[in-house]
């Protein structure tokens, strides 16, 4: 059965229908550099506070950009959690620097912090801070250990865009910060990611490696002409996906057998998942194929880095809360969030039903 929430994304509106069709008629879809990506940039650099930016074709390059932007090289080591997009696994493999995993915050499935000042070594270079799945990171706590160590920080905030962290968006705490574009992100151009950074050295280094006789890794005009109209109504979509996303928590909140987010006072959240443990994971199969049933985008977390080999990776700490995670995630997926309240009612109780059933 068809997810019965696909039709709400991505976004149809006028505004990106008349992006779309400005670009084509003046022609600025057939070049390098236009005025659609001229005014994503700008609208970035206000937005986030940074004043160099990189429109790229993934955040997944992003990351990796990210990476030689700060400098990491073979021998460094780069920290980041047992439990996150296997992408950034990669990105530190692909530059020659050795991964090294810290455990997360199970009440966020983000980067602990105490888990990350234990993984710091003489090596480390730099850490990547993924927010992940509803959950934020206590990005203050963990830049204020990498400053006194000098580890240079990475904000992955792919899945949170308009987040915010003591009333600072997130994007803005560290060296460098990496916006995602994907098809399913909340800020939707099929493809495609950003690389904030506030350093003009860090944007040198990253040009320098882009430039091959063009632009390597290019967003096209068409991506950003979509994208445009998205960041306007960013924070309106994002406050209809909050207020849905809490109706659901708190509707599941305390069935037996079940543990999902919480979040600090200070922080506001965004929802591009929203993420709950499930004790007995023999059982996670059977919930998620009778969610299919009925429609529901229910799907698995990451599977995580917990059991790569040493050869691989680091694992100086304990990673209890990433292991359990990898077996025990199940994810609701955004688009149910923009729906309307009476449907968001109905999910509740389904919910509510297959937790109960699967989960007790």
């Amino acid at each position: 059965m068809s997810d019965r929430f696909s039709h709400l994304w991505p976004p149809q509106n006028p505004e990106i229908q008349q992006a779309l069709a400005s670009t084509f008629q003046d022609g600025d879809w057939g070049r390098y550099h236009g005025k659609q990506t001229a005014q994503l940039e700008q609208a970035l650099t206000e937005r986030f506070q940074q004043p160099f930016v990189h429109l790229v074709c993934s955040g997944t390059i992003g990351i990796e950009l990210a990476l030689r932007g700060l400098g990491v090289a073979a021998g460094d080591e780069v920290i980041l959690a047992a439990y996150d997009f296997p992408g950034n696994f990669r990105c530190i493999e692909a530059v020659g620097a050795r991964p090294v995993l810290a455990d997360i915050n199970p009440h966020s499935w983000s980067l602990d912090v105490a888990s990350f000042g234990n993984a710091i070594s003489s090596s480390t270079k730099a850490v990547i801070v993924s927010s992940l799945h509803g959950g934020l990171a206590e990005i203050q706590q963990i830049v204020e250990i990498a400053r006194r160590h000098e580890v240079l920080v990475i904000e992955d905030i792919c899945q949170t865009p308009g987040a915010q962290m003591l009333d600072r968006s997130l994007g803005t705490w560290g060296d460098v910060a990496v916006l995602s574009f994907g098809g399913s992100k909340l800020l939707s151009a099929g493809r495609g990611g950003a690389v904030l950074c506030g350093q003009e050295s860090i944007w040198q280094r990253i040009n320098v490696f882009k430039d091959r006789g063009n632009d390597t890794f290019a967003l096209s005009q068409l991506q950003a002409a979509v994208l445009n109209p998205q960041l306007n109504t960013l924070d309106q979509l994002n406050e209809i996906r909050m207020q849905a996303a809490q109706q659901i928590i708190a509707e599941t909140q305390g069935i037996s057998g079940l543990s999902g987010l919480s979040h600090a006072a200070h922080s506001r959240p965004v929802f591009y998942k929203i993420a709950w443990l499930v004790n007995d994971c023999q059982q996670r199969a059977s919930l998620l194929a009778e969610a299919y049933e009925l429609g529901l985008p229910l799907f698995e977390g990451f599977r995580g880095f917990v059991k790569r080999s040493a050869r691989r990776c680091g694992k100086p700490v304990a990673l209890p809360h990433s292991e359990l995670a990898a077996e025990a995630t199940i994810l609701l997926h955004h688009p149910v969030l923009l729906a309307e309240p009476s449907e968001i009612e109905m999910v509740c109780e389904q919910l509510v039903s297959l937790f109960k059933k699967w989960c007790s």
